[in-house]
C-alpha cells in the first residue's frame, strides 16, 4: 500500500506551533511560549509537584494534548520526530517551577534523554538549593526490541508512557510528595509492556513523497513510532483473531529471557489494557481490536481491570495500532503502590483534550443480544401464484444474478468516479444472496409473491444503503401489486407482470424524489416498466432495449439525485460514465431476457 503523503498545513516549518496554538484555543488556561514551543498550564498550582514531559512532535495527542488539570504541567515540543533542545526544556521547567518539585518524564530515546537530562542539570546548577527537587524518569515499554538487540540502549518508549502521565498526574493533583510521585512513576515504568503493528510507515510533512515500505499483503510487527523498522513481517495480513493473540503472547511470555521485561505470571494477573491508534486506523477497526484483545486475555486467565482505547500516542498518520499491558501489583509485591489506588488515579477525570473517556470500572461482560432465530416470512391470506413457466422463471433469475456478479468490476469502476465506489460490491452481494435463496428454495416458481418478498429481504439485509432500500421497496411493492392483480391466485404470466409492475413503481415513487431523467436507477427502471406495460407484456425484448438506452443515456445527464449529485458535473460529463445503479438495472433486465449485458 502507498504512504499517505498529502497533509493539511500552511508551511511545514510552522505546523508544530500552529498545532499548539490550536490547543490554546481549546483551553484558555493554557499558555504557550512560541519561541521554545512550550505548552504549559498557566493555572498550575505551584504548591503541588509539576509533571513535565515532551519530545518530538508527530505523536499527537502526545505530548501537548495532556497538558492541563489532572495530568501534565507542561510539554516541551521539538520538530516532527526531533527532540527539543536543552534551552527549550529549561524554559519549560522554569515556566512551571514548583515549590513541591518537578518530575520530568521522557520516552527512552537518546535525543530526549540527553536534551532533557542536560536541561535538568543546568537547572540544578542555576538553582543549587533546588537541585534535589527535580527528578528524572525514563519510560521504555517496547517489547519488540530484545535485550541483545537493544544492548545498552534499552527499550523504546511507546504508548505505555501515557498511562504513566495519567496516573502520576492525578497523584500530583492530590498533593502527593515529590518522592511518592517519582517512585510511583519509576515503579510503573517496570510494569509496562507495549507492542505495535503497522500496515505501512508514516510520512513526515515537508519531506519528499513517501514510497511503500511494505508489500500489499504485508504487515510489520514491532515498528517504532519514528518509522523505525519492526522486528518481523507477516504475509498475508492475518485476521485479528490470529494477530492479536500473537501480539499478546509476545507481550506476556516469560519464556524468552531476551524479550521478557515484565514479570507476568499468567492466569491470575491483573492488568490495564491500553489499545492505541497509531494515527491512521479507523475507529471501526479499533473496536474490533479491543474485543479481540479482551477475549484473548480472558482466555489466558488474565483479569482486565480497565480497558482504555483510542488515539493516545501516534506516529503521525501510520495505519496501525499498539497494545499495552500495565501489570498491576499483586499481593506479594513488596514496596509496590496499592493497586486499588493506581486504578482510582487512572479513573480520575482529567481536563485535557488528549485523554479519552473511560468507564472507570472493571469491564463486565457486554450485553450482546443473541441473533434472533431465522424466520420465514409468511403472507397473510395471500393467494399462491405460480410462475407460468417454472423453469423459465428460475433460469431468468439465475441469469440476472449471474449478470450482476459478472458486471461487478465495471460497476465498481463507474462508482469510483460517480459515487463512493461500493455499488458493484453491493449489487454483487445481493445477487449472491439471491442465488443462495434459489438453492435453499426460499425463491421458487410455486410461490412468485413469496419469492418477491424474499428478494426484498435480501436487498434489505444483504445490500444495504440507498440501492438496497430502493430495490427492497420495489420488490416488496411488486409482491403487493401482484396480489392485487390476482387476488384469487393463478399463474404469473406476461399480462400479470405487465399489470403489476406500474403499481410497484408508483409505490416506489412515494419514497424517492428521483424521476427520469435523473441519472439514477429509476431511469432504466421506468423505461422498462413503461415499455413492458404498453405492450401488455408482449414485447419483453423491446422493454429491455428501452431500459438499456435509458441507462446509457445517464452518462450525458446532470445528476439530480443520488450520490452522483455531489460529484462535480463537468467531471461526470468528461468521463462519460453512466450511473452505476442504472447500469446495474440494465444488467438485471438483460439477464432476465437472456442476452449479454
Amino acid at each position: 500500500m502507498s504512504v499517505q503523503s498529502k497533509h493539511f498545513l500552511n508551511k511545514p516549518e510552522n505546523l508544530v506551533v500552529e498545532s499548539l496554538q490550536g490547543l490554546c484555543a481549546l483551553n484558555p488556561k493554557l499558555g504557550l511560549d512560541t519561541t521554545n514551543k512550550v505548552l504549559y498550564n498557566s493555572a498550575y498550582d505551584r504548591s503541588k509537584v509539576a509533571i513535565i514531559c515532551g519530545g518530538g512532535a508527530g505523536h499527537e495527542p502526545a505530548h501537548a494534548g495532556y497538558v492541563g488539570e489532572g495530568m501534565l504541567a507542561a510539554a516541551v515540543c521539538g520538530s516532527v520526530f526531533a527532540s527539543p533542545n536543552p534551552a527549550q526544556v529549561l524554559r519549560g521547567i522554569n515556566l512551571v517551577d514548583s515549590d513541591a518539585g518537578t518530575v520530568i518524564i521522557v520516552k527512552n530515546y537518546t535525543g530526549d534523554i540527553l536534551n532533557f537530562g542536560l536541561a535538568k542539570e543546568q537547572y540544578a546548577a542555576l538553582h543549587p538549593s533546588k537541585a534535589d527537587k527535580v527528578k528524572f524518569v525514563i519510560i521504555g515499554d517496547d517489547v519488540a526490541v530484545g535485550r541483545n538487540q537493544g544492548k545498552i540502549v534499552g527499550r523504546r518508549g511507546l504508548a505505555g508512557t501515557v498511562l504513566v502521565y495519567k496516573i502520576v498526574g492525578a497523584l500530583a493533583r492530590r498533593g502527593a510528595s515529590l518522592n511518592e510521585v517519582y517512585t510511583t512513576a519509576e515503579y510503573l515504568a517496570t510494569r509496562l509492556a507495549t507492542i505495535g503493528v503497522g500496515l505501512e510507515h508514516c510520512h513526515v510533512p515537508g519531506t519528499a513523497a513517501g514510497e511503500s515500505h511494505l508489500g500489499p499483503t504485508e504487515i510489520e510487527i514491532g515498528m517504532g513510532i519514528h518509522n523505525e523498522p519492526g522486528a518481523r513481517r507477516l504475509s498475508p495480513v492475518p485476521p485479528l483473531g490470529t494477530l492479536v493473540p500473537d501480539l499478546l503472547e509476545t507481550l506476556t511470555s516469560t519464556g524468552d529471557a531476551d524479550r521478557s521485561f515484565v514479570p507476568f505470571g499468567g492466569a491470575g494477573d491483573r492488568v490495564v489494557l491500553l489499545v492505541n491508534n497509531l494515527g491512521g486506523t479507523s475507529e471501526l477497526e479499533m473496536g474490533a481490536v479491543v474485543v479481540e484483545a479482551k477475549k484473548d486475555l480472558a482466555r489466558r486467565g488474565v483479569k482486565v481491570e480497565r480497558v482504555v482505547a483510542g488515539t493516545f500516542m501516534t506516529s503521525l498518520n501510520m495505519p496501525g495500532f499498539s497494545l499495552t499491558l500495565l501489570l498491576l501489583p499483586g499481593p506479594s509485591d513488596s514496596n509496590a503502590p496499592d493497586a486499588a489506588k493506581l486504578l482510582s488515579l487512572l479513573d480520575e477525570p482529567a481536563a485535557v483534550p488528549g485523554w479519552k473517556w473511560t468507564v472507570g470500572t472493571v469491564p463486565a461482560e457486554s450485553i450482546i443480544t443473541p441473533q434472533a432465530a431465522a424466520t420465514t416470512a409468511t403472507l397473510d391470506n395471500a393467494a399462491r401464484i405460480k410462475a407460468a413457466d417454472p423453469k423459465a422463471f428460475i433460469d431468468a433469475i439465475q441469469r440476472a444474478t449471474d449478470a450482476l456478479i459478472q458486471e461487478e468490476p465495471e460497476l465498481t469502476r463507474m462508482d469510483s468516479i460517480a459515487g463512493d465506489g461500493d455499488c458493484g460490491l453491493t449489487l454483487k452481494a445481493g445477487a449472491e444472496a439471491v442465488q443462495a435463496d434459489l438453492k435453499n428454495g426460499k425463491i421458487n416458481a410455486d410461490d412468485v409473491i413469496g419469492s418477491m418478498v424474499a428478494i426484498s429481504k435480501v436487498a434489505e439485509e444483504r445490500m444495504g444503503g440507498t440501492s438496497g432500500a430502493l430495490f427492497s421497496i420495489f420488490f416488496s411493492a411488486l409482491a403487493q401489486s401482484l396480489q392485487a392483480h390476482a387476488p384469487t391466485g393463478g399463474t404469473a404470466d406476461a399480462a400479470l407482470w405487465s399489470g403489476a409492475l406500474p403499481g410497484a413503481l408508483e409505490r416506489l415513487y412515494t419514497y424517492t424524489r428521483a424521476r427520469p431523467p435523473s441519472r439514477t436507477l429509476v431511469d432504466p427502471l421506468q423505461a422498462f416498466v413503461d415499455a413492458f406495460a404498453r405492450g401488455h407484456g408482449s414485447d419483453f425484448a423491446g422493454a429491455v432495449q428501452a431500459a438499456g438506452a435509458a441507462a446509457l443515456a445517464t452518462r450525458d445527464l446532470e445528476a439530480k439525485a443520488g450520490r452522483s449529485a455531489y460529484v462535480e458535473g463537468d467531471r461526470l460529463r468528461q468521463e462519460k460514465v453512466p450511473d452505476p445503479g442504472a447500469w446495474g438495472v440494465k444488467a438485471i433486465v438483460e439477464g432476465l431476457l437472456g442476452q449479454s449485458a
